[in-house]
């Protein structure tokens, strides 16, 4: 298959037709929901409405000349020697719980971290629940861990993709959420030494996207993301439950939304997995968020049109904040985890 769309250039907008931001920066409803209009073969996908990695480095670096909050750190570099950045806020205070939220291990799964830098945004303001997240949790996040991926700055062609501007795999064509052991590619290694090793995360979201056609069990209902906690058999299950509760805190927050419908992803449980990996050699609780569409594939029934982009935006986001103030008031260790015995496994019925 080849490349059958050409875009057009629209900078730094990180919303798109059928939906707009209020003065609050609440996603308003339009004429589209996070499980709404799929890629036609003819629908401009517009991948420049999000940040290049030029134009996030300048986001993340304007956030932290303007907020004493914010701490920004490069931890590595890639492949092709682009900077990796850790977005730090809080007073790293070790009796305070610790999240790392990780976005873009696959370079075409982009809306994750385009809510990450809007979560950024938010914790860069003023408030009163900014501040009592700030004083009592250790946030991380780590925007675009396959900076190259995203750009298509790769080694292997892209010609046989929709938009040919993003992959799944790092410039070498490893997939980074399966070096997760080995971890022979840069981006991973620097990682685990300079990030997992360092600041000792106690809790973790891995966000991703997978395909458009992702029902909820057989009811042929498309949802907007799929959840799922640490499954190889390694994991202590104290580590495990806790990240059940995770998932509780997540899934509560985005069904009340009205717009969001999640399945219980259907995952492997090999360790090379970040969400397996982490969970048995850090003992961190940690929860995959998988949100609809892709912003590139060589498979169409993938790659999701730009229509939904300001509903997924807002489904990170709130996640990402829900997660924040369970942790900020130790409601997260009441959760109700009973959710997971009912919650549908997803289904796909795409190709």
């Amino acid at each position: 298959m080849k490349k059958k769309i050409l875009t057009v250039a629209v900078t730094g907008a990180l919303l798109t037709s059928g939906s707009f931001l209020a003065g609050n920066g609440t996603i308003l409803a339009g004429e589209n929901g996070p499980n709404g209009p799929n890629y036609g073969g003819n629908e401009t996908i517009k991948n420049e409405r999000l940040h290049s990695y030029e134009e996030m480095v300048s986001f993340l670096e304007k956030a932290d000349k303007r907020s004493e909050a914010l701490e920004l750190e490069v931890y590595g570099q890639s492949v092709q020697d682009r900077d990796l950045y850790l977005a730090k806020f809080g007073t790293m205070n070790e009796d305070n719980p610790t999240i790392l939220f990780l976005t873009q291990q696959h370079g075409n799964e982009t809306l994750t971290t385009e809510g990450a830098l809007q979560l950024i945004k938010y914790l860069t303001s003023n408030g009163k629940n900014v501040e009592e997240i700030i004083n009592n949790v250790n946030v991380l996040i780590a925007p675009r861990l396959n900076v190259d991926g995203a750009e298509g700055d790769v080694k292997f062609s892209l010609e046989d993709y929709v938009s040919g501007t993003h992959t799944r795999y790092n410039a070498n064509g490893v997939d980074l959420n399966r070096d997760h052991v080995d971890r022979k590619q840069p981006e991973t290694k620097a990682l685990h030494q300079e990030v997992l090793q360092k600041y000792h995360p106690d809790y973790m979201i891995d966000l991703h996207h997978q395909g458009t056609q992702t029902t909820l069990g057989d009811t042929g209902e498309l949802v907007s993301g799929s959840l799922l906690y640490p499954t190889n058999d390694n994991v202590d299950p104290e580590v495990r439950e806790q990240s059940k509760k995770l998932g509780a805190v997540v899934y509560n927050a985005i069904d009340s939304k009205g717009y969001g419908l999640l399945s219980k992803y259907p995952g492997g449980s090999a360790p090379t997995i970040s969400r397996n990996g982490l969970a048995v050699e850090y003992g961190i609780s940690t929860l995959l968020l998988e949100m609809r569409g892709m912003a590139d594939h060589y498979r169409e029934d993938y790659v999701l049109g730009q229509k939904s982009n300001g509903y997924l935006i807002q489904q990170a986001v709130t996640a990402m904040k829900a997660t924040l103030n369970a942790l900020a008031d130790g409601s997260i260790d009441s959760a109700d985890t009973s959710f997971w015995e009912t919650l549908p496994e997803s289904n796909y019925e795409g190709e």
